[in-house]
């Protein structure tokens, strides 16, 4: 019933099709190669590119033996070539290269018959194809290695057919500048460390020492609990209930009282008083009566703890390329910018560079590690840093890109000496975003002392103190702290505590015209 719905099963071309099942496994670029390449028949080729793209996808590269094709002379010797290459470790989990190594073999050995026609006999001309083909894998390899080790990992375009022209960036004054900047991060292992901890978009365990928040936190409590009760009070004026023996003069019966005018029978009555068998009114009151008791209850108490900091997220770069940045504080500026694009790279982070000078002087670049990212990062760290500051424009640019929902989980970093003012407008913008939004600043030092405008912009500073030996100076800071801003000058500070007890310029003038002094009651608002 199955068969008859699925309709007859064309077999004309069964056959013919079935020598090619091969090709659904490979990729569109080896099937011209596969099909016409001059060694060795068709299916045998088609099934050994299979077998040996799944290996090397696999990390591992089978003995020339098992090979299905090229012929075993051919096949001896590009295992060995490959095997002292190690192109299988660079192919593990790669498709992309390992169809490029194959593209690569079919077109070197496609080559020994021609080879063979120039005059070559069999065993020169197989040696000839072997040895062009590890010539060309040798400089890739060496290149791969190159780029592993700037950026941790192989960038995407190295896998692909664009490899000549990161080739031709690997070759450039740029890249010399991109491996020098890639050595001195080997000296700045909390810059590294520092960027790997920004952005907000995962929870991690570790409390975050800055932000806080008010928990419920179930404990328990001793708490007092009040019992009403209705109390009986014998005797106490009020509701009359009987009659009873007692010594009450004032509720005795009157058959009593008439005792008291017999001579003989009065002596009786004194006996009876003092006996209290005197039959008097029963009258009792009752009291409410409130008994406090002690008991352990289970009740919320708000506490404040430390939030959860987040981590791996989005990162936007603010990097002063003024000219008192030049030597070594531009030296760690551009290292702080290649470390951003490596992490950003290995974890997949988005990453973008706000590069700032003079007003109105901004650049702001995406650095992707691909063949266009890495011309880029060429370039910008090839360049001199020169002209002036104003860090109001990168800030405002970065904010207007924390409004994206791309980047609204990013961290912004400012890299600069700090020599600069934000205006009172931009440093307001930063403190709602924290504020609202839960942006982090952090501040990279590249100087001798922080400032008050890198103290207003920055939740923390991080400081680069011995900056001037990454530029051939091999001094220390001549300041022992960098702290000097906000211990000598804290009034300069936009805090709220100095915002609320500064006096606006309105109200000095008003108090000058009216003649008032310090010290001087303020006067009452007039109705």
């Amino acid at each position: 019933m199955s068969t008859a719905a699925a309709g007859p099963v064309p077999l004309l071309f069964e056959l013919q099709e079935g020598r090619l099942a091969a090709l659904d496994g490979l990729v569109r670029g080896l099937w011209l190669g596969g099909l016409t390449n001059a060694q060795g028949s068709v299916e045998p080729r088609l099934a050994a590119l299979a077998a040996l793209r799944a290996a090397l996808v696999a990390g591992r590269l089978p003995p020339f033996e098992a090979w299905r094709w090229p012929p075993p002379v051919v096949a001896r010797g590009l295992a060995e070539a490959m095997q002292r290459l190690d192109l299988a470790r660079y192919c593990r989990d790669e498709g992309e290269l390992a169809d490029t190594v194959l593209m690569s073999i079919l077109f070197h050995v496609d080559f020994i018959v021609d080879y063979l026609d120039r005059g070559a006999d069999e065993a020169r001309a197989v040696g000839m194809a072997v040895d062009a083909f590890a010539a060309d894998w040798q400089d890739r390899c060496g290149d791969m290695d190159e780029l592993a080790d700037v950026f941790g990992m192989i960038p995407d375009d190295a896998k692909s057919m664009r490899w000549d022209r990161i080739r031709g960036l690997l070759r450039s004054e740029g890249w010399q500048e991109v491996v020098r900047i890639r050595r001195l991060l080997e000296r700045l292992p909390e810059l590294a460390e520092l960027i790997r901890r920004l952005g907000r978009a995962s929870e991690t365990d570790e409390p975050d020492a800055v932000g806080c928040v008010t928990v419920q936190v179930i404990e328990e409590a001793t708490a007092h609990r009040a019992e009403r009760s209705t109390v009986r009070v014998p005797d106490m004026p009020g509701e009359t209930r009987g009659i009873h023996r007692a010594d009450r003069i004032a509720r005795m019966l009157p058959a009593e009282a008439m005792l008291l005018g017999h001579p003989r029978l009065r002596l009786v009555w004194h006996a009876r008083r003092a006996e209290r068998t005197l039959l008097c009114y029963e009258d009792d009151d009752r009291m409410q009566e409130i008994r406090r008791h002690e008991e352990t209850v289970q009740r919320p108490t708000p506490r404040s703890q430390p939030a959860k900091r987040f981590e791996m997220g989005p990162m936007l770069l603010c990097v002063d390329t003024s000219g008192s940045m030049r030597g070594g504080a531009e030296a760690v500026a551009k290292a702080a910018v290649l470390e951003a694009v490596r992490t950003a790279h290995a974890q997949k982070r988005a990453c973008h560079v706000f590069s700032f000078g003079g007003p109105g002087e901004i650049v702001d670049v995406a650095l992707p590690v691909d063949a266009d990212g890495i011309g880029r990062l060429t370039r910008f760290l090839g360049q001199a840093f020169r002209g002036g500051t104003d860090v109001c424009g990168p800030i405002e640019a970065a904010l207007a890109k924390l409004e994206e929902a791309r980047w609204q989980r990013a961290d912004l970093v400012i890299v600069s000496d700090g020599e600069f003012g934000a205006t009172s407008d931009v440093a307001e913008r930063l403190r709602t975003m924290r504020r609202e939004r839960g942006l982090r600043v952090q501040g990279v030092l590249v100087g001798d002392r922080e400032t008050i405008g890198f103290l207003e912009v920055a939740d923390d500073i991080f400081w680069v103190r011995d900056w001037r030996r990454y530029g051939g100076v091999d001094t220390d800071s001549p300041l022992e702290s960098n702290s000097l801003t906000a211990q000598f000058f804290p009034g300069a500070l936009r805090t709220q505590a100095n915002r609320d007890s500064t006096t606006s310029g309105a109200s000095a003038s008003a108090a000058v015209r009216a003649g008032r002094h310090r010290g001087d009651p303020q006067p009452e608002n007039s109705a």
